[in-house]
């Protein structure tokens, strides 16, 4: 395999490609059309051949493109079923590899990231990567007192890959709408781009981990492996062992949907107020169930800051919509900057959009389904729907934006493993201002 495509020309006329792909074969559709093929069937060869292309690219070129299709995948639950399935496909080859730098390149890495003496640090070390990230592959090693280790490497040209990639897909911003129906696409690009420098340095990724760590350490259901070694391209963390959700999503029984759904949740909700961080990056490659029950929680390049914990004001906001209180909610929303002061959106208007997201408080558990992300994508994203003027009307504040983007991410992944979960005791267990002060 060759290396990272680093030419910005080159990375350019690959993601360009991609409308010019999508438009051939809708060209191509309508010829079968008019020879009298049937209308459905040409258009979920067309939505197939579309995923086929779009995360071969995303995946074959990494660095942004790469982690724009990974941040992508979480909303997969909300693709419509008849369309679903090529990208599901699609995205578990993407989440699953991409193709792994040269041997030379990896021990030049290595060389000058942890000095020429590298070998003497380990006891082994696998130059076959077991499994690749966004900006960077990782090898399976022992470290020289015998822990197994996961040593992940960044690829050469990442940082001027990613920059490169993600000024090209704000471009076609519009193309990757259709895969995130009710999101907004260039929001989240932006938001993404804010964050790549911050990544493409492993010694903060390192520090990140430490913390959680640290927070976690000795807990009965949360394991975060422990950072050995960091430099600003390489970093060697504790190897960790189970089931991905990406294969509970596709095969795993009851039990272990609840329980993996369960325990997401009670991480995303609890973190903020035991570590002061938020693990920024939902996607199932993330994620795994040990042999001993507890999550397992990796790759924590991308994180929110919040020393305070999660916002009180979204307790707020969950619980004056549950309980239907629209004046009061309305209110709340204007003095946080989510309405604009002279807008004319009515309480009842602000009740009808936001009520139904609040439905997994509604009742003790809460079956997160495809069906349920799928009626809500619809539902505020049908440009003929009052739900979708009044998100149109609404403000969401930049500090407020990654927040939303993971928990978003999460309940995607929620609805992927069919799980049910007892979400109103774990939000009133760790959000801030649900329960009444």
């Amino acid at each position: 395999m060759t290396d990272m495509p680093r030419r910005a020309a080159q990375r350019t006329a690959k993601l360009a490609s991609l409308p010019l792909g999508v438009a051939g074969r809708v060209a191509a559709g309508w010829g079968r059309r008019l020879t009298g093929q049937d209308s459905e069937e040409i258009s979920a060869d067309v939505s197939a051949r579309t995923a086929e292309q779009l995360f071969a690219v995303l995946g074959e070129l990494k660095g942004g493109a790469m982690k724009f299709g990974q941040a992508l995948s979480v909303f997969e639950a909300a693709v419509p079923d008849e369309m679903a399935e090529p990208y599901r496909e699609a995205l578990a080859k993407l989440q699953a590899a991409a193709p792994p730098m040269s041997e030379h390149d990896v021990r030049r890495m290595l060389d000058e990231q942890l000095g020429s003496a590298w070998p003497q640090r380990f006891a082994e070390f696998d130059e076959t990567p077991a499994a690749a990230a966004s900006i960077g592959q990782v090898h399976r090693a022992r470290w020289h007192d015998g822990r197994e280790v996961a040593v992940k490497i960044q690829y050469p040209g990442a940082d001027e890959a990613l920059r490169s990639d993600l000024r090209q897909l704000m471009r076609f911003s519009r193309l990757f709408q259709s895969l995130a129906p009710g999101a907004e696409v260039k929001p989240l690009l932006g938001e993404l781009q804010d964050r790549m420098v911050e990544e493409l340095d492993y010694r903060d990724e390192a520090e990140y981990q430490r913390t959680f760590a640290a927070a976690f350490e000795g807990d009965e259901q949360v394991r975060i492996p422990r950072v050995v070694a960091s430099s600003p391209k390489v970093m060697v963390t504790e190897w960790v062992t189970g089931t991905p959700f990406s294969e509970i999503i596709n095969e795993g029984t009851r039990e272990q949907r609840d329980e993996a759904g369960r325990l997401l949740s009670e991480f995303h909700f609890s973190s903020p107020a035991r570590s002061g961080l938020l693990h920024a990056d939902p996607h199932p490659g993330n994620f795994m169930l040990l042999p001993d029950g507890r999550l397992a929680v990796i790759d924590f390049g991308a994180v929110a800051r919040l020393p305070d914990g999660l916002p009180v004001t979204m307790g707020r906001m969950l619980r004056l919509a549950y309980e239907d209180r629209s004046e009061e909610l309305l209110e709340l929303l204007r003095a946080d900057r989510f309405v604009h002061t002279d807008s004319t959106l009515r309480a009842e208007d602000v009740q009808a959009y936001l009520g139904p997201f609040v439905d997994p408080v509604r009742t003790e558990t809460f079956h997160f389904t495809r069906s349920w992300m799928q009626w809500q994508a619809d539902r505020v994203g049908d440009l003929r729907s009052p739900e979708f003027r009044t998100g149109r009307s609404l403000n969401l504040p930049p500090d407020y934006l990654l927040i939303h983007r993971v928990t978003l991410g999460a309940t995607g992944i929620l609805c992927q493993l069919d799980a049910e979960v007892a979400a109103r005791e774990i939000i009133a267990t760790w959000q801030p201002g649900f329960v009444d002060e």
